[in-house]
């Protein structure tokens, strides 16, 4: 009798164990590996192979699939017949011969297991030589590993690092809002050494300030707020709003051309700064990135902003959501995902308080609600996280002392810097009475309702369109309020599907409302209850006549609501095209995504006019101060300011938010110059030289004046240039 397991009997293995895995001839794998390698044989039971922790069981060569005869039939588990004694005796004779023969079968095949285990032996030894020589690794597995990685050098992490920072969301970002600046501000540096953005009036002034903060802080920075313009009068750079914040560009050039320049390029940098910093501010928040970038465009070229395009101090707004950006992700705190204190981080705190200070010092015009409006987020968060620690739902987040400190040096630098600011205007407040603004001054730049759906003369798509409502205006220019109609639509639809919670889309909806009511100004019911409040106990407000401007906040809560809007549709776009093959948005999703980013772009087109600004008189490259050039009034002064960029000489002429009184009656009494009379007050004003430029002389009194003769008026009259010039 024979049985399946009688190779597994003779070596001795045990059934039921790992052994019984190998019974048929199979070798056994390895637990930690292969059982064998590529490169030799496999070696025979009982060899090298079963010292590496394998168990190979074979028959003799001979046997090799035939029952095998020796096998005890205890072990194979059966009977032994009592009847077939008389035959076990005969077939032990048998066995006794098939056993000797086994032995020498076995001897044989030690002596071949050597014969193997030497084979195995000389090929360790040629593997291990071979490795000494650096040929093949002892471990033949390597070759089917993954390649080693090589070290990069210097200046293939360095091209790394710059791909990296290239390709970084923030890197596209900035991009992307220059060179959209570029192109929704064109032609504005077509010739920018030439033209001004809407006209030469307030820009010309503008490019006077930062010209001329620029140049005294090189020179003598405690004469900054004793200007060279409406001379013999004090504080006189504190008579508008400073763009105290772009001296240090003042620094680079001299003259009328570098001022003109200068002015062009911070006006497109002030479009691009707005809308990186309404999208950085919708990103933190948890907008997606096209709803973050409906948000930055729709905040920067809302067409009612394009009627201050000669306003460089109320284009000049970025840093408002820049800084509430900054100040949110320093605190860890976002709209979509609420307060996570892992995400704090002390040094984008300190970023924010700092640009918030910068904008402070661009003017009070904006800065002003700007400062209100984070005071007013400073007391609601403290109350909200007081409240939510100790009484409603007691959960104590963590704050942080180190953010604390932060938070508190940062506002200190913010107050500081705005009280400091304010110490010159509420001195000229106190000199100049009619520098402060009454109920009526504010009353005739109150818009009313309908400037909300009415756009300015430079918008490119309304303009055309609104001439009539505009003419229904007293006065178009701060009472076309239009954000964009698409704005509206994408706000209206954030109220009913977006990302944000409901009650944050009720809160940005309050902002609005509010917002809007307070840039009626006196036109909201009188404002007895809105904005006159403002200006009869707030400090400051009484020298905001513009109430109109409030619409920047308007626009922004508006974008906010977009962008919820519109991140929203993107997540749907995403969830359909994801049941799609392949699966990632078509043509046509993407089209529909990206269609009301671009229906935003395109109502933020300009008709902006850019004029040529009168070129300087030769004369004023040359003349000693004290200086007037006639004629003079408040358009006419502003190109003078800019003229007299080349060395600064003191000048009567200037034009600002108000004219003081000193000004006036120096206007009155040279009407008639040169005669006696005014010749008189001139030098008890300390003036001694008038420059009468015949461009700008051309069509008034003075075009004859300049031909009449000085003899008897103890004046020395010359020409150079174009400009007459009186010696008084």
């Amino acid at each position: 009798m024979s049985s399946g397991t009688s190779d597994t009997t003779r070596t001795g293995a045990e059934p039921g164990t790992a052994d019984d895995r190998t019974a048929t001839g199979v070798t056994a794998p390895d637990p930690s590996g292969p059982g064998s390698t590529p490169d030799a044989d496999p070696a025979p039971a009982g060899t090298a192979a079963n010292a590496a922790g394998t168990t190979t069981v074979a028959a003799p060569p001979e046997d090799a699939g035939k029952p095998s005869d020796d096998v005890d039939p205890d072990v194979t588990g059966k009977r032994e017949d009592p009847q077939d004694g008389e035959k076990a005796k005969n077939s032990n004779k048998v066995e006794d011969g098939g056993q000797a023969k086994n032995s020498k079968a076995n001897d044989s095949k030690k002596v071949e297991d050597g014969k193997d285990a030497g084979k195995a032996a000389d090929g360790k030894d040629a593997t291990e030589r071979a490795d000494a020589a650096g040929g093949e690794p002892s471990d033949p597995w390597q070759a089917f590993g993954p390649a080693p990685e090589t070290v990069p050098g210097r200046l293939r992490r360095a091209a790394r690092a710059v791909g990296r920072f290239l390709v970084h969301e923030w890197t596209l970002a900035t991009l992307g809002s220059l060179v959209l600046a570029v192109l929704l501000t064109w032609p504005t540096l077509r010739y920018p050494l030439y033209t001004l953005p809407q006209d030469y009036y307030d820009p010309a002034l503008q490019a006077w300030q930062v010209a001329w903060s620029g140049h005294i802080l090189l020179t003598d920075p405690a004469q900054l707020w004793q200007a060279n313009t409406f001379y013999p009068e004090s504080w006189s750079f504190a008579f508008s709003d400073t763009l105290l914040g772009y001296a240090p560009a003042g620094m680079i050039g001299t003259g009328p051309e570098a001022a003109v320049l200068r002015y062009n390029i911070l006006f497109v940098l002030a479009h691009a700064l707005a809308t990186l910093g309404a999208y950085a501010l919708a990103r933190q928040l948890g907008a997606g990135r096209i709803g973050a970038a409906a948000a930055g465009v729709g905040y920067a070229y809302a067409p009612w902003l394009l009627a201050q395009a000669g306003h460089l101090h109320v284009i000049s707004n970025g840093g408002i959501p820049l800084a509430l950006a900054m100040l949110a992700r320093g605190h860890g705190w976002s709209l979509r995902y609420g307060y996570r204190p892992k995400r704090r981080h002390a040094g984008w705190a300190l970023a924010g308080w700092l640009v918030a200070a910068w904008q402070l010092s661009l003017g009070f015009g904006i800065g002003l609600p700007f400062a209100y409006v984070l005071a007013g987020v400073v007391l609601v968060a403290t109350l909200t996280w007081y409240l939510r620690r100790y009484w409603i739902r007691p959960v104590r987040h963590p704050f942080g002392a180190r953010l604390l400190i932060t938070d508190v040096v940062g506002g200190l630098v913010f107050a500081a810097t705005g009280a400091l600011l304010a110490i010159p205007y509420f001195t000229v407040a106190e000199q100049h009475p009619n520098a402060r603004r009454s109920i009526g001054d504010i009353d005739i730049y109150s818009p009313p309702a309908f400037g909300f759906l009415t756009a300015p003369a430079e918008s490119r798509i309304w303009g055309g369109l609104h001439e009539g409502a505009r003419a229904a205006l007293p006065w178009h220019p701060e009472m076309t309020l239009l954000p964009g109609f698409v704005l509206y639509a994408l706000a209206l639809g954030g109220l009913f599907f977006s990302v944000w919670r409901v009650r944050h889309r009720l809160l940005l909806l309050a902002g609005v409302l509010v917002s809007m009511v307070l840039a009626m100004g006196t036109r909201f019911f009188g404002g007895t209850f809105t904005y006159v409040p403002l200006v009869e106990h707030l400090p400051g407000w009484d020298g905001i006549r513009t109430p109109g401007r409030l619409m920047l906040w308007t626009t922004l809560l508006l974008g906010l609501l977009a962008a919820g809007t519109l991140t929203a549709f993107a997540m749907r776009v995403r969830e359909i095209a994801a049941q799609r093959i392949p699966p990632w948005p078509g043509p046509w999703l993407r089209t529909a995504t990206l269609l009301p980013l671009l229906l935003v772009v395109v109502e933020g087109l300009n008709a902006t006019p850019h004029p040529v600004v009168p070129p300087q008189p030769a004369a004023m490259r040359t003349v000693e101060g004290p200086v007037l050039v006639l004629p003079s009034g408040q358009n006419l002064d502003q190109p003078v300011m800019l003229w007299t960029t080349s060395r600064f000489p003191d000048v009567v002429n200037g034009g600002s938010g108000f004219t003081p009184m000193k000004l006036t009656e120096t206007r009155q009494a040279t009407q008639t110059f040169p005669d006696p009379v005014s010749i008189d007050h001139l030098r008890r004003l300390g003036v001694r030289t008038v420059v009468v430029p015949r461009a700008q002389a051309a069509g008034t009194p003075f075009e004859a004046a300049v031909e009449l003769p000085v003899d008897g008026l103890g004046i020395r009259r010359e020409e150079i240039g174009d400009a007459v010039v009186y010696h008084l």
